[in-house]
């Protein structure tokens, strides 16, 4: 978010309450206090050009906090004639769900989560959408390096890790410069 307004952007962030972030003219909340509120969130996405969603679940334990809100993201999207869409998902899912020790090691660590970007993925890609479907690997706090590595067939290590600036940044940049619709690139140090 702090990207996008650095750049100039106008930003719609999608919060569960008010008062999540400090204020700034070109920032607005919109309450959307469950996944499954069609009217907060078309109300949210009117106006808008691109959707980035960054859902996910906290916790451990059965999750489907981002099929849920993928699939009302994309209703209000219909709704609104939003067309352009990002999300961020995770390597390992569906095809990347392979033998290597990455896709091992997180599926042993979170694989409730990975079980709801699977399904949440789907949804995305039937859509008809211009899409982008980002499959990072571990997220880190790591301050912003501005020399990340994107591709669709980047190798994963289960060393492999991206920080959140990093991320944030190539968010944007695909939302400025489309380079990978209907694409999974992945993104990492």
């Amino acid at each position: 978010m702090a990207t996008a307004l650095e750049r100039g952007h106008t930003v719609t962030a999608c919060v569960r309450g008010k008062a999540t972030f400090t204020g700034h003219e070109r920032l607005n909340e919109a309450v959307w206090p469950d996944v499954d509120d069609m009217p907060a969130l078309t109300d949210a996405l009117t106006g808008a050009d691109v959707v980035i969603s960054t859902l996910g679940g906290a916790g451990t334990g059965p999750t489907t906090v981002c099929t849920d809100g993928i699939a009302t993201t994309l209703k209000a999207m219909e709704m609104t004639g939003v067309t352009r869409l990002i999300a961020v998902s995770a390597h390992g899912v569906l095809e990347t769900h392979d033998r290597s020790l990455y896709s091992l090691a997180v599926w042993a660590g979170v694989a409730d989560r990975m079980r709801d970007k699977e399904t949440m993925e789907p949804l995305i890609t039937a859509s008809g959408l211009d899409w982008t479907i980002v499959r990072p690997p571990k997220l880190s706090n790591h301050p912003p390096t501005g020399n990340s590595r994107v591709g669709t067939d980047l190798p994963i290590h289960v060393w492999s890790s991206i920080g959140r600036a990093d991320l944030a940044a190539f968010l944007i940049d695909e939302a400025e410069n489309p380079r990978y619709v209907r694409a999974y690139p992945r993104i990492t140090r």
